[in-house]
């Protein structure tokens, strides 16, 4: 059965109730009772006959004052209970509420007031205790089985910051003015070194770290991926922060602005309906022989002809592809889209804008896309075009336009706009503190992905990612070793969520704060082997991965702790979710595509990769995923190998060729479909990758080695140069001047003879 399309709408993140709710475990739903226990214990000694939600803000912020003094003893143990009060109040007092809404309601409304009283601060001088804790650390290291019993005081630490990270990141429409300035300087704070000299984003790297080492198996990963995460986003900015720096940088260097936000022209977009299996190709292909030919293969065949008459884009030498017409029926029967087949029927309506009118214009009419060029492609054309017409060519020369179409003169106009410079941005100090552990950050985040990943199997020697989720006491029951099973793969789902986008927001800010920033963190993860890790989770039945169901509706925060909780049951748990598709899932998948564009797009070596770790199969089949956004990520990675899978294989795979032409963006010179590149040979895999580096460590060098002024300094000994240089004399100068040449220069007799001596 073909699925249907998904109405999903790809974002930062998903709701936040999800978000929060996600932080949990189901195996840590018994401690919300415990949280809601301290708190009442305390509250109830120090403010009698009232509740939290009746006390005015003056009281309130009383009472939060006396918990950070009592945060403050040597004593674990009363520690802990103050702290789990603190996280009572982030999590919205839900004993005193009625409704979800009043639960998020009063999270926020005491969250602000925590933040406002210092409380984060003081959170993290105890999460720098724990984790420097070397008694636990060795403790944990000894034990056979760890389970939540080993992580509780980081844990509840972990979900107090992530709540205020995560609640204070967003803005509402009724927030106070108060609530705003809060929230700038919390930014402000996360992302600057203000934390022991650095940002907090690599406090938590350096757990990631420590945990990977084997040092700290202890540490609550996914609650440090997820923080982690939410840190970055908030201080960097998320997918509509990122479109709105890209049009400021490019008004301040005067660039003309961009002609489209993509993940706009993405949503607009429609899903195709996907390649049809090796199994219906054979029923067809015996179908064709016997001479029981169908009608939709010809109607699927009239509608493509239809199509490219009507296109402007339409290329001759595509024709060849064509030449063999029993082959080319036989590769695309069976594969009739509903929507082609309206063209034949009918005429179609027209179809809505997907912007106004005056952006519209700018568009070929059928494509989404604008078109887009490279110098290299300028280059090209340019050397082309004088060989034919002139007879010789000019070498490097960009300057001779005469004849080129108006958007050549536009592309070569943008790049001689010249080099950023680079500000002091939260990005830069991030990447700043990260460089001189940079290769185990991004190794730590590939195999914490590769653990969670379904397709993996479990090792001996792979590293446990489940601290944070099993329980002191294995399951004894049937329902709950279930329960215990959806709570496992939830958990690993959750962490792939927050790697992928993690991952995928550190690139885009890093190529939008500097290229070279982008290209190092972009090599480090494909020599930690990051292709075949992410072409290894699409070899899955990714049909059933997008629609798993494994969550537990009524054990989600806030609805566990204001309902009361029905009695589980096998059915029940089975029975999963309603829902079409998983969301966090379908997120992952796009997010881990978008990152295997990014390491491979005009990276021919890569691309290559790709090729031969087989990769156009496995994509194929995450083509019959119904969603416009995934289906494009997929078919650009298709595209950028089409020309290296043979003539045969594009024959066979007619409709994925045609989804490639009607949705993926055209470029200038692009031979995608039949041509050869010479620059693709994979035996330059080593120089490339070599060549790039170099470049990479001279820009490192340049910008950040604090050696560069010191005795290994280069020395300018060019005469011209130095005595070219701007010298800032002192005023005295100028009066003695005249003096000094008199006493010196002129009145001083020069042994010529002497000087002749010296030089023989």
């Amino acid at each position: 059965m073909e699925s249907p399309n998904l109405e999903f709408e790809y974002g930062d993140t998903d709701s936040l109730t999800a978000e929060l709710s996600e932080i949990y475990s189901y195996t840590e739903e018994p401690e919300f009772a415990l949280n809601r226990d301290y708190f009442e214990e305390d509250f109830r000694s120090h403010v009698r006959g009232r509740r939290w939600i009746e006390l005015g803000q003056e009281q309130q912020r009383a009472y939060v004052m006396r918990l950070l003094d009592a945060l403050e003893v040597t004593d674990r143990d009363k520690r802990l209970k103050v702290a789990r009060a603190i996280l009572y109040l982030a999590q919205g007092v839900f004993d005193e509420c009625d409704t979800d809404t009043d639960v998020l309601h009063w999270s926020r409304h005491n969250v602000f007031l925590l933040y406002d009283m210092g409380v984060f601060t003081a959170l993290l001088e105890l999460l720098s205790m724990e984790m420097d804790n070397n008694q636990a650390c060795s403790s944990a290291v000894r034990k056979p089985a760890i389970s939540l019993a080993d992580s509780t005081e980081l844990r509840v630490l972990l979900s107090i910051m992530y709540l205020m990270v995560e609640t204070i990141r967003l803005q509402t429409e009724d927030d106070r003015p108060e609530w705003r300035t809060a929230r700038e300087a919390f930014k402000t704070e996360l992302g600057s070194p203000l934390y022991n000299g650095e940002p907090f984003s690599l406090l938590l790297f350096t757990m990631v770290t420590k945990f990977c080492s084997m040092n700290a198996p202890h540490f609550p990963m996914k609650k440090v991926l997820l923080l982690l995460w939410k840190t970055i986003l908030f201080t960097m900015g998320g997918f509509e922060e990122l479109q709105e720096m890209k049009v400021r940088g490019r008004e301040r260097l005067s660039l003309p602005p961009l002609p489209e936000d993509s993940i706009k022209v993405i949503r607009s977009m429609r899903a195709a309906s996907p390649p049809a299996s090796a199994m219906e190709l054979i029923e067809q292909q015996q179908q064709a022989k016997r001479g029981r030919r169908s009608r939709r293969p010809l109607v699927k065949q009239d509608s493509l002809d239809t199509y490219n008459e009507r296109d402007p884009f339409k290329n001759d030498d595509a024709r060849d592809e064509e030449e063999d017409g029993e082959e080319a029926d036989s590769g695309i029967e069976g594969e009739v889209d509903p929507l082609d087949r309206d063209v034949i029927i009918q005429p179609p309506p027209p179809p809505p804008p997907l912007r106004p009118p005056t952006e519209s214009a700018s568009l070929p009419k059928g494509l989404p896309w604008a078109p887009k060029v490279r110098e290299k492609d300028i280059e090209h054309f340019l050397e082309t075009s004088r060989n034919k017409f002139i007879g010789f060519t000019l070498g490097n020369d960009t300057e001779t336009l005469v004849g080129l179409p108006r958007p050549i003169h536009e592309s070569v106009k943008t790049l001689k706009q010249g080099e950023e410079d680079v500000d002091e941005t939260p990005t830069e100090i991030l990447y700043l503190g990260m460089l001189p552990n940079l290769s185990q950050y991004v190794i730590a985040l590939l195999k914490l992905l590769l653990a969670a990943a379904p397709t993996s199997k479990a090792k001996t020697d792979s590293i446990n990612i489940l601290a944070d989720v099993l329980p002191e006491e294995m399951p004894i029951t049937v329902l709950q070793s279930m329960k215990l099973g959806i709570d496992v793969n939830r958990h690993k789902e959750i962490i792939v969520k927050a790697i992928s986008a993690l991952l995928l927001l550190l690139l885009k800010h890093l190529k939008l704060n500097h290229i070279y920033q982008f290209e190092i963190v972009s090599q480090h993860l494909v020599f930690a082997n990051c292709i075949p890790l992410i072409l290894k989770f699409f070899n899955q039945n990714i049909m059933s991965y997008i629609s798993a169901k494994n969550s537990i509706c009524v054990l989600d925060f806030p609805h566990c702790v204001v309902h009361e909780m029905p009695e589980l049951t096998a059915e029940s748990l089975e029975a999963g979710d309603s829902n079409q598709f998983c969301w966090r899932n379908l997120f992952s998948c796009i997010n881990l595509l978008r990152i295997l564009n990014k390491l491979t797009k005009w990276k021919h070596s890569r691309t290559m990769m790709l090729v031969v770790f087989k990769s156009a199969p496995i994509l194929k089949r995450a083509l019959k995923v119904k969603q416009a956004m995934m289906q494009l990520y997929v078919l650009k990675l298709l595209k950028i190998q089409t020309k290296y899978l043979g003539r045969q294989w594009r024959k066979s795979n007619m409709k994925t060729m045609s989804a490639i032409y009607q949705k993926v963006r055209h470029r200038l010179n692009d031979d995608w479909a039949y041509g050869n590149d010479i620059d693709a040979r994979p035996w330059d895999f080593q120089a490339e990758e070599c060549a790039l580096r170099e470049s990479i460590e001279k820009f490192n060098s340049r910008r950040y080695d604090k050696n560069q002024n010191g005795e290994f300094a280069p020395v300018d000994n060019c005469l011209q140069s130095v005595l070219g240089q701007r010298v800032e004399l002192p005023e005295d100068f100028h009066y003695s001047y005249e003096m000094w040449l008199e006493r010196e220069v002129f009145s001083q007799p020069i042994q010529w003879e002497g000087l002749l001596q010296q030089a023989q």
